[in-house]
């Protein structure tokens, strides 16, 4: 008998679900870019909705990784209250300077994440706003899709990267994955 694969909509956290705010930590900042929750509302049900984030703000001493942890622990408690359930939440701590394997666009939070849920990255999506984010799903060979919000690929060195799908925003990238 075969094994089921699960499937997973990976997404950004921030300039994807929330708006971008440079190592944000404090839980009163929290901003939703406009219809971010309805678009994750909308993410079909056969889809788990797992975020994966850099969060080099740790790596660099702005904040340490409990600071983190809480902060995904209210937003997760947030979006639940709004109707809306994360499966699962990864962050890189570290600077690009580490060259570690967990930073986007590296794969080692995506292993993980498939390690954990027996997913096939082949049926996965991956939706950011960083060219790390498109080269990542690329590199994992899931469908990608470019939202215009937060940085829009145009991120400090960013690489020149084209994803499946280019969109204004989460929402219209659901739109994309339900068709």
């Amino acid at each position: 008998m075969a094994i089921k694969q699960n499937k997973a909509v990976f997404l950004d956290r921030d300039g994807v679900i929330i708006t971008e705010k440079d190592f944000i930590v404090d839980i009163d900042l929290l901003e939703y870019i406009p219809r971010s929750v309805e678009a994750l509302k909308l993410i079909p049900s056969c889809y788990l909705k797992i975020i994966i984030s850099n969060q080099s703000g740790i790596g660099r001493g702005y904040f340490n990784a409990a600071q983190v942890e809480a902060f995904n622990e209210a937003l997760i408690a947030d979006l639940k209250k709004r109707g809306v359930s994360i499966d699962g939440i990864y962050y890189c701590p570290h600077k690009k300077e580490d060259n570690c394997n967990c930073r986007k666009p590296k794969t080692g939070l995506f292993e993980i994440a498939r390690n954990r849920f027996g997913l096939d990255f082949s049926k996965c999506w991956v939706v950011g706003d960083k060219s790390s984010d498109i080269q990542a799903g690329i590199n994992i060979g899931a469908k990608t899709v470019l939202v215009m919000t937060g940085y829009a690929g145009k991120e400090p060195s960013a690489e020149n990267i084209v994803a499946d799908f280019t969109v204004k925003d989460l929402y219209e990238a659901v739109e994309i994955i339900k068709s």
